[in-house]
């Protein structure tokens, strides 16, 4: 008896079993047209979008048909020479506020990073005392400093003084207006500086340490190109909103765009014309800075999108 189960060369295989028939394999049609192809409806989305439609049509024809909007005393004073310092004092207050909030806010930022718990103790103190206060009331503040302090004086610590200044004189409406919005942003911006640089693998910071590139070095070609990408979006809308909020400063009587324009409709009496001129040159304003935020993050995205 062979000690295999395979068939001797000389016999033949057994014949398979009986079993139940089996159906027919099936074939792909020939043609692809065969297959009807159904889109799937969304009748509720085009509802929206003609509810959606009809309202905007509607609030656009109220805009143009409805004379209450004055738009021709819109048009007189939009480009009105008052209303264009305005423009130019409101883009001052926000250019000084954000170079000088910032300036102090990456200071405060790598305060809080450092190893030093004083350090950190007192970038967190400013941090939590400015983010607290209104900024109405630190724009009064810093506009009544005469009040409280009738000369700043410069020498030795609670020594002799070298020389002083009269703060009556220092501390104007326009230098008190600058310095409350700056040292408001910085608390804003120093958190947003910070969380960039958190951002940043921690990994990247040890190989360069190790190939002994120097500290400001790693922090100026290594650290602050990757923490661009997470500071630039929250840092454009802090700009946008210091723009905005330059609006507050008219409480000093600053001759800022809101300020302007509430003088001018207190005197003719046209009030929404005139806030329709304030609320367009906020418009094209902050559409500005939002293309340059656009071009800036692109430039700071080189080798991160393909």
């Amino acid at each position: 008896m062979p000690l295999t189960s395979d068939p001797s060369l000389g016999e033949a295989a057994p014949a398979p079993r009986p079993g139940p028939p089996q159906a027919p394999a099936p074939t792909a049609p020939d043609d692809d047209a065969a297959l009807k192809v159904v889109p799937v409806r969304h009748p509720w989305r085009w509802l929206a979008v003609a509810v959606t439609a009809v309202l905007v049509v509607q609030f656009a024809h109220g805009l143009v048909t409805n004379p209450a909007w004055e738009w021709e005393v819109f048009a007189r004073f939009f480009t009105a020479p008052a209303i264009l310092r305005a423009v130019w004092i409101t883009l001052q207050l926000t250019v000084y506020g954000t170079a000088l909030g910032f300036a102090l806010g990456i200071v405060l930022a790598f305060m809080r990073l450092s190893a030093s718990p004083f350090l950190k103790s007192v970038a967190f103190a400013y941090i939590w005392a400015f983010r607290s206060i209104p900024l109405i009331v630190q724009l009064l503040f810093w506009f009544n400093l005469a009040y409280l302090y009738k000369r700043l004086d410069f020498g030795v610590p609670f020594g002799p003084a070298f020389f002083s200044f009269d703060t009556m004189g220092l501390v104007g409406a326009m230098g008190a207006a600058v310095l409350g919005l700056a040292l408001h942003q910085a608390a804003y911006a120093a958190e947003i500086v910070r969380g960039g640089v958190l951002a940043v693998d921690a990994g990247q910071l040890e190989a360069a340490a190790a190939l002994g590139i120097p500290t400001l070095r790693r922090l100026r070609r290594i650290v602050l190109p990757q923490a661009m990408r997470s500071i630039l979006p929250n840092a454009a809308n802090e700009v946008i909103s210091l723009f905005k909020g330059t609006s507050i400063v008219s409480v000093m009587a600053i001759g800022e765009l809101f300020y302007q324009v509430q003088v001018v409709y207190g005197r003719n009496g046209r009030v929404v014309p005139l806030l329709m001129v304030a609320t367009v040159w906020y418009i094209l304003l902050t559409s500005v800075l939002s293309v340059l935020q656009h071009y800036v993050e692109r430039h700071f995205a080189k080798g991160a999108t393909r």
